[in-house]
């Protein structure tokens, strides 16, 4: 009887369970390795907030979410899209539905049970996992591992690296990787904040009255270096020195881009998206004598904290002084932007295996047989689904890679 041949996944994320889980399935003896002493740390804290899967949208408006890495992680989105994962979830007894948002979420909105019955299954099916293994060195068909201060050296008949990218490196993912890699030759992208909040020189009264407070029901307009503006509706927080929350990660390539290559970027707030400047003028002339401008503005078109800070904080008084200037001012709320919030308070991050170091089912052309998934490649995409969605179908393609690598 023929031997079975042996897969080494290092990196018990998602992209490295769906990997392994796809391998066993196949035929192979799996075995998982990991730096930390349990699996998936940042997906379970993804789901802390309520776990998003994945998204519903149109797959030709999905896959453009990748931005110039689209048509490369095209053929892996494919061969695993939403509805692929939103049907693999079902099989491990999860219900899913979509929200408003077109976003899809598990029924009860937690990860921990979805990993669960991961587990299980992949236990039951003859996964074999050892925690606490950090990844030292690596060749092809061989990696050295720290085990509790000891190396351990393992042989296997290919590799899989799905160890994550640099943010929260708490939860295992710190890009020491990336320094491995670059040894053996692999062309590499640096590490760098995706999906992260930003730098700005705010006033002291803003920093001392406002400083953590959510602005919603707004919109920001950016207009990249080099393209057309980009205008979204969402919301934020106003940190004591810059800006957080959804709204700036959905910018935040364009904006870090831009930093990168002018040393600022700078942002229109719309504080009143659901008005034209015209409504906003009708509703700002019916004033009232002896009102005060605070009460004025709450009354007429509902501005008041940190919406009102804001205008004060970035527009003289004198520009204001009229209906028709007030609602010019109240559309179009200046914030410069200087510098990028270090990667390792980022959701995700960008960089890593460029494109030109893999081949069509992501194997190393420096390592043959030594495969890479998930946030390790060199794309990004902004929070919603995009990225779990990504990480789960390159795992996917690795594991094809493996089986046709090493069965044709």
């Amino acid at each position: 009887m023929q031997q079975q041949k042996s897969v080494m996944v290092i990196g018990a994320g998602p992209a490295g369970l769906m990997a392994a889980e796809r391998l066993c399935a196949a035929g192979f003896k799996v075995d998982v390795y990991d730096a930390k002493p349990s699996a998936c740390r940042k997906f379970l804290l993804a789901g802390v907030g309520g776990m998003n899967i994945t998204h519903s949208e149109p797959y030709d408006d999905f896959i453009q979410r990748y931005y110039d890495k689209a048509q490369w992680l095209d053929t892996s989105i494919r061969g695993f899209d939403a509805n692929a994962l939103r049907q693999w979830i079902h099989d491990l007894g999860i219900d899913t539905f979509i929200g408003t948002s077109g976003r899809v979420f598990p029924s009860d909105m937690k990860a921990a049970p979805l990993l669960r019955h991961w587990l299980k299954r992949l236990r039951d099916a003859g996964v074999h996992f050892h925690m606490r293994h950090k990844m030292i060195e690596l060749k092809a068909n061989h990696a050295t591992f720290d085990h509790d201060g000891e190396q351990v050296s393992v042989n296997a008949a290919a590799i899989i690296l799905a160890m994550g990218g640099a943010s929260w490196p708490k939860l295992g993912s710190d890009g020491a990787w990336h320094k491995v890699l670059a040894e053996q030759g692999v062309n590499l992208a640096p590490l760098e904040s995706a999906n992260c909040g930003f730098y700005s020189d705010w006033s002291d009264h803003l920093q001392s009255k406002f400083a953590g407070s959510p602005l919603k029901d707004m919109a920001f307009t950016f207009i990249p270096l080099e393209g057309q503006p980009i205008v979204r509706k969402g919301e934020c927080i106003v940190t004591k020195d810059g800006l957080e929350g959804s709204l700036v990660y959905a910018f935040s390539k364009h904006l870090r881009d831009t930093i990168k290559q002018a040393g600022e970027a700078n942002l229109l707030i719309d504080l009143l998206p659901a008005f034209s400047e015209e409504q906003l003028i009708s509703k700002l002339k019916k004033t009232k004598p002896k009102e005060s401008f605070s009460k004025y503005l709450k009354r007429t078109v509902g501005i008041s904290g940190i919406k009102s800070a804001l205008l004060y904080e970035t527009h003289e008084k004198t520009t204001w002084q009229t209906p028709e200037g007030l609602a010019r001012c109240l559309k179009a709320i200046p914030v410069r932007l200087n510098q990028v919030k270090p990667i390792e308070e980022a959701i995700s991050s960008a960089g890593g295996v460029c494109e030109s170091s893999v081949d069509e089912y992501l194997m190393l052309k420096h390592l043959p047989g030594v495969f890479c998934a998930g946030e390790m490649l060199d794309w990004e995409a902004p929070t919603g689904g995009y990225l779990l969605t990504a990480c789960f179908a390159t795992g996917h393609r690795a594991a094809q890679g493996v089986r046709r690598y090493l069965i044709g």
